[in-house]
Order: structure tokens, then C-alpha cells, then sequence
């Protein structure tokens, strides 16, 4: 038997055994929390090490520190702690396991402080708290295990875990929908203002976006429909009269309903002896799932020979919710969900038109759909708005991409996220579901942001949030990672300046912050700062001194504006930096260039920094360190530096073209740092085409003297492939 049978998001484990992976690990060692769904008879198992364990029964074999948590002890009676298999918890926990359905757990550490909770949420309905009193601060790995029995695992989530006492997993609200005490699902979510979310129930029979009506009887009732609810139910032709309604004379109205309360909300009661026309109506209109209901009835009513003409009601129910990534989903069967996709990719059904501006038309959407998942979208296509009656909508000031991710996670109840630099549209995204108030797509995001989160991409991510007060927990870990990786959020890039006050001095004082606990100069100097920020010219005579005047920079800024534009550093070196008309600076003597070969005819220092266009113009192979290498290298002087961001090429009239090369800057000459690596790039490819590149990271901030385009492997082309083709360069940057 295999240890570990893997489905869809689920895993299952066999008795006496643990399942590890890399994907269950903290971020943080010591501090993170498992949030899980488990199926199971009892001994819901998991174990919590300091490096990865052993697939058998391990815990007992394994000598280092380590914790096991154990729900449904003792069959399914006791809740259990155990440290280094010695138990130092035993209490009452009957039937905390559940074998017939999921059911949703979370267990949190904290530097010893171990949490257990029933829910998917975080920190709410606790169990039990316990605290090491000599903890192990490095566990980072889960084992899910089990005992004498399969245990069923599934929507596993390895999240951030919040401090003691702490309110940041409270202030997300994942919103699901929670059953009742006989098992069915509780009709409506309530928000933080008390406004209700709407659920398909609310539209049985309602006239709200309604495009659809049957007319029933011989008195002819009239009862409106959503084509796009009905179509993703069964096969109704609406084209055969009007394009909209169906007229339904020998149907009893009680039948009808009976078909519509089962589509828009998974159960309905018939009396018995309508059973047979409900069956026959259904089989008409291709309601699978309630054909089936209706003949396993009638064969059960046949086996116990009760099948009669009484007027009983019976209970028609599908299975409930189909089986989804998340409980909120809001259609249950016999709404298939694969057809509410298809609805949205080829807008069959749709009532608006759905645009963003500057970019055009995202998608056809339905009204039904997106008031289903958003209370801010609900009210704006009922409260009398413009958008009421028009058919369609616009919005502005949002991502395009990030807008139809929203819209595929309404229809498809899933966050479709496939590009590789997948944060920054997370993060639109999640202001996206702040604006429209759709709670668990908040929660999916802050998790996915969390999970893929790093010091390159914290300072945008940190921005985003601290204006949405549901994201505290994302916020939080944003500022340990920026403490935790300080220097280099601080010389990177210069984003981190745009953080408002409150949020950087809650940075200075982290705990793992070297700057603040290390250099007390350093936060008097940061706190001066931010109080002068605040008084500004009304400052007090004690604080004019020369830190707090405005002091302009050294360097003098060079943008890179267009390809062969004017703004570079060897164009302002022509000038003799501003001083007088353009002349070639190697020949004004402002500037030296040199090859990697000797000077001639088409190996021309002045060329490379001339104005013209040149139809043949290379540096040639030597050899260097045992390696053949070509280069080009600028030397803008002993008196100056360069802090280069972005750098231009241009190839000259050949088709020998580099495909891997480095920039790199040097202060003297001969010890060279990599600027920018480029490894099978092919963007240059016509003879004469101009090429730009900015130079990403920390390497941008350093300045340098010389600066050199050196090539690393045979470019491509026929012949003469270590020839470095290029006719032109220019840098840009900060400049003194």
C-alpha cells in the first residue's frame, strides 16, 4: 500500500505512519500555524519537528524535541499533547473527529505556545493553549500522521501564526457558510454593517435581474427566472417563443415551483402524488440530479408498496453543496458549475457589459452572479443607480487583469493565478475584494501574498495593506520580513519612502531588527526625523542645525528616456557637462574608450560614442583568466561616478548578434561587478536595432568610475562570433 494516496488539494494518510514535505514549513522556525480539514474515526495526528522525520511511527523512535498533537484520543474521547512521546496534556475532547464529513481544524505555536481550534479560522473557537515552559523555538515541519486508521486530510494551509493574545487573525473575516444543528447549510452570511449576503434562495421566484418567465396553468401565473441559473441546471429552450419565456399550460404551478426550489436551493417538498408529474417535468427539461432524486423515491415507495395518491409531502434534496475549494460557493446542485464558467467565457445569458476603462470590455457578465459574491455590487444594481437599468458598467482606476481574476473567482469559485510575478496582481486583486467586500477572497489572497511573499516585493505589498484594516496579519508579517531583511528593503530600491510614519517606526521597533536594537543613535536619529516631519518650519530654535536643512543632492540625475535620446552620461560628457555644444567626448578628451582589441579601422574608440550610425564597428576576442572575452569599456573619468540604472546598446550592420554578455562597473578598473547578466537574450536581432535595459536591485545604487559590455559567450551568427557588434553606447543614472 502506498503511504500516501494524493488527490486534488487532499492527501490521505495510512495507520501508523506521517506524511512530510517541504510545503509543510513555517515560514518562521517556531512560529506558524497548520490550518486543515481532516476526515477520520479518531487520533487526528500531527507532529511538529525541527527537521523533516520519518515516514513510519516516528515519534516515539525519534530522539530530538519535539511536539505531537493528537485530536480524538482514546476513540475519539481525548485531546492529547505529547512532548518527545511523553504525554504533558491529556483532557476531555469527545468527538472531535468526525469520519462521515471534514471537518476544520487549525493548531497554532508560538515560541512554545501551542493552540488548538475547531474552524477555519485562525484563532477562533480555541480548544485548548498550552505552553512549553522549556520550549523548542526551531520546529518548522508538520507530519500529518494517524494512528490505527486511515485519516483523510485536505485543504492544508501552512500560515503565519500571530502572538499571544493577539487580535490579527480577527480582523479577517472568512466568510463561510456554517450548517445548523440538523446538518443544513445557514442561509445567509452577515457582514461587518450588517448588511446580509444574498444567497440563490433570495431569488427562488423573484423578479430582481429576472430575464426569464413561464407561464403556468390555465390561469396563466406568470413566474419569473434567470436564464443563466436555469441553463446551468438543465436544458431549457428559451429560444422556441420569445427568447424568454416558456408557456407551460398543462403544468400545475406547485410542480414548477417544486423544480425551481430545487434548482435555486437544493431541496424542495412535493406531495406524493404529484411525485410522478414532478419526475416527468424534470426528465423534460434535463434536471438530471432531480430525476434521480425522484425515481430512487419512487422506488422506495414501490419496495415498501406505500406508493399511493395521498396528498403527503415528501422531501426531494441533492446532495447539498458540491464539492469545492470553498464552503461559500453559493450555487449548490443541480447548478452545474463548470456551465457558470462557460457563461462568463462566452457571455451567453449576460445582462451587462463589463468594462474598465483604458482598457476596453473584460467580459459579459450576469448581475445575478456578481450580487451573489458582493453586497456593494448587489446594491448597486438595485438601489436605483444609473447602473440599475443600464446594461453596461464601467470602472476606473483598477488592473484589468486583476478585474477579470475577480470575476473568474465569482464563476468559478476559484483564484485562477498563472503568471510567474504573481504578487502584484495579488495585491490589486485584494484591494479589489476590499472594495467589493468579498471577505474569502480577502482572506485567499492575504495567504497566497503570504506565501510568495519576499523582501523584494514587501514595501509594495506593505503599502497596499495598511489601508485595509482586514489585513493586520498581512501587514504584521510584512513588517518582521522588512526588519528581518532591513539593509537590503533599505538599498534595493527607494519604495520603502513612500511608507507612511507609523508603519516604519512599527518596523524600527521589531524585535529582530538589527538597526534598532544595535544602533540607539540610529532610532534617535529616525525618531528626530519624524518629529521634524511633523513640525516642520514651526520647529523649535534648538532643532536648527545641519540635519534638519534641506541639502541638495550631489548627484545629478540622468533619465533614461527613449532609446538614442540625448539624456545619457556620455552624451552630457560631450558637453563637457553642460558647459558648451555637443562634441565627441573622446575627442574633447572628457571621456576614454578602449577594446578588447587593438585600435583600427572598424575597432574605433570615437565610433562608439559617436552620434552616427556605423555599418561595422566591434571589439574583438582576447583572452583573460584562460577565457576568451570581447568588451567595450568606458572610463568617465577619476573625478566622476555613475550610478547606473539603465544602460542602451545598438547593434551595427551586422548580423553577428550577443546573446550573452554582462554590464559591469568597477572603480579601478580591474575588479568589476556584475550590473546586469543577460544569458540567451535575444531581443536584439535586426542589424542597426537599438536595445535598453534598467539594472534591477542593489546594484544600481553603487557607484562607479568605469564601466564595461563584456561578452561571456559566442554571439550569434555565421562567422567572427566573438566579435562584440555593437556601434553605440550610453548609461544612465545619478551622476557627479
Amino acid at each position: 500500500m502506498r503511504l500516501v494516496e494524493e488527490t486534488k488539494r487532499s492527501l490521505t494518510v495510512a495507520p501508523f505512519e506521517c506524511a512530510w514535505g517541504e510545503e509543510f514549513r513555517f515560514g518562521e522556525p517556531g512560529r506558524g500555524c497548520i490550518a486543515f480539514e481532516a476526515s477520520a474515526h479518531n487520533d487526528v495526528t500531527l507532529v511538529f519537528r525541527q527537521q523533516l522525520g520519518s515516514h513510519h511511527y516516528h515519534y516515539k523512535l525519534d530522539s530530538s524535541r519535539h511536539y505531537t498533537v493528537i485530536l480524538g484520543s482514546h476513540r475519539n474521547k481525548r485531546l492529547k499533547i505529547e512532548v518527545d512521546g511523553r504525554t504533558v496534556v491529556d483532557v476531555a475532547g469527545v468527538g472531535l473527529c468526525c469520519s462521515s464529513s471534514f471537518q476544520s481544524y487549525w493548531i497554532s505555536i508560538y515560541d512554545g505556545l501551542i493552540s488548538i481550534g475547531l474552524g477555519k479560522h485562525p484563532n477562533k473557537n480555541l480548544l485548548f493553549q498550552w505552553l512549553d515552559p522549556d520550549p523548542n523555538r526551531n520546529v518548522q515541519y508538520v507530519g500529518l500522521s494517524s494512528w490505527d486508521k486511515h485519516v483523510g486530510y485536505r485543504n492544508i494551509s501552512i500560515l503565519p501564526s500571530a502572538p499571544p493574545n493577539s487580535i490579527l487573525w480577527t480582523q479577517i473575516e472568512y466568510a463561510y457558510v456554517e450548517r445548523d444543528g440538523d446538518g443544513e447549510y445557514a442561509r445567509k452570511q452577515v457582514l461587518k454593517d450588517d448588511c446580509e449576503q444574498r444567497v440563490l434562495e433570495d431569488f427562488l421566484e423573484n423578479w430582481d435581474f429576472s430575464d426569464a418567465v413561464f407561464v403556468v396553468g390555465s390561469e396563466r401565473k406568470v413566474v419569473p427566472a434567470h436564464k443563466v441559473v436555469l441553463g446551468a441546471s438543465g436544458d431549457f429552450p428559451f429560444n422556441l417563443v420569445d427568447g424568454s419565456t416558456i408557456e407551460l399550460p398543462s403544468v400545475s404551478y406547485p410542480v414548477l415551483h417544486s423544480l425551481l426550489e430545487y434548482i435555486y436551493t437544493g431541496s424542495t417538498q412535493i406531495a406524493e402524488c404529484q411525485l410522478n408529474s414532478l419526475l416527468e417535468f424534470s426528465s423534460h427539461f434535463k434536471v438530471k440530479t432531480l430525476v434521480s432524486c425522484c425515481e430512487e423515491i419512487i422506488d422506495c415507495l414501490k419496495m415498501d408498496k406505500k406508493l399511493s395518491e395521498s396528498g403527503k409531502n415528501l422531501k426531494v434534496s441533492s446532495n447539498g453543496f458540491q464539492a469545492h475549494q470553498f464552503d461559500s460557493f453559493p450555487f449548490k446542485a443541480p447548478v452545474n458549475v463548470q456551465k457558470i464558467g462557460q457563461f462568463l467565457a462566452n457571455g451567453e445569458h449576460s445582462d451587462i457589459n463589463i468594462y474598465v476603462n483604458g482598457h476596453g470590455l473584460v467580459a459579459k457578465g450576469h448581475k445575478i452572479i456578481l450580487s451573489l459574491w458582493s453586497v456593494p455590487l448587489a446594491k448597486m444594481f438595485t438601489n436605483g443607480m444609473k447602473e440599475s437599468n443600464a446594461s453596461d458598467v464601467f470602472f476606473e482606476d483598477v488592473s484589468a487583469e486583476a478585474f477579470f481574476l475577480l470575476l473568474q473567482f465569482m464563476y468559478y469559485g476559484e483564484l485562477k493565478v498563472d503568471t510567474r510575478d504573481i504578487t502584484s496582481v495579488l495585491v490589486q486583486l485584494l484591494l479589489l475584494s476590499d472594495q467589493f467586500a468579498i471577505t474569502i477572497l480577502q482572506f485567499e489572497c492575504c495567504k497566497r501574498i503570504m506565501e510568495c511573499l519576499s523582501e523584494d516585493t514587501v514595501c509594495s505589498v506593505l503599502q497596499a495593506v495598511s489601508s485595509i484594516p482586514s489585513c493586520k496579519l498581512l501587514e504584521e508579517v510584512c513588517k518582521r520580513n522588512f526588519a528581518t531583511h532591513f539593509d537590503y528593503c533599505t538599498t534595493a530600491c527607494t519604495d520603502f519612502v513612500l511608507l507612511d510614519e507609523a508603519t516604519f517606526k512599527d518596523i524600527l521597533q521589531m524585535e529582530r531588527s538589527n538597526l534598532a536594537n544595535h544602533m540607539q543613535a540610529f532610532r534617535q536619529l529616525v525618531a528626530e526625523a519624524i518629529e521634524f516631519s511633523h513640525g516642520g518650519q514651526w520647529m523649535p530654535a534648538s532643532y536648527e542645525c545641519e540635519r534638519f536643512q534641506h541639502r541638495r543632492s550631489s548627484y545629478k540625475e540622468l533619465q533614461y528616456i527613449s532609446d538614442g535620446d540625448n539624456n545619457g552620461v556620455i552624451y552630457y560628457a560631450g558637453t563637457s557637462f553642460g558647459k558648451h555644444q555637443w562634441m565627441n567626448p573622446v575627442l574633447a578628451k572628457n571621456i576614454t574608450v578602449m577594446a578588447s582589441s587593438p585600435n583600427c579601422r572598424y575597432t574605433d574608440p570615437k565610433a562608439l560614442v559617436s552620434k552616427n550610425y556605423q555599418g561595422t564597428c566591434f571589439a574583438g576576442p582576447c583572452i583573460e583568466e584562460g577565457k576568451k572575452r570581447s568588451w567595450w569599456m568606458v572610463d568617465i573619468g577619476q573625478d566622476h561616478q555613475l550610478m547606473c540604472n539603465y544602460y542602451t546598446v545598438r547593434q551595427d550592420g551586422s548580423t553577428t548578434f550577443m546573446r550573452s554578455w554582462v554590464l559591469q562597473g568597477s572603480m579601478d578598473g580591474w575588479s568589476w561587478t556584475n550590473l546586469r547578466v543577460h544569458e540567451d537574450d535575444q531581443t536584439i536581432c535586426q542589424p542597426g536595432q537599438f536595445a535598453s535595459w534598467p539594472i534591477p536591485g542593489p546594484p544600481a545604487l553603487l557607484p562607479f568610475r568605469f564601466f564595461r559590455v563584456a561578452l561571456m559567450g559566442p554571439a550569434a551568427g555565421v562567422s567572427n562570433t566573438w566579435n562584440l557588434c555593437i556601434c553605440f553606447l550610453e548609461l544612465y543614472g545619478y551622476f557627479r
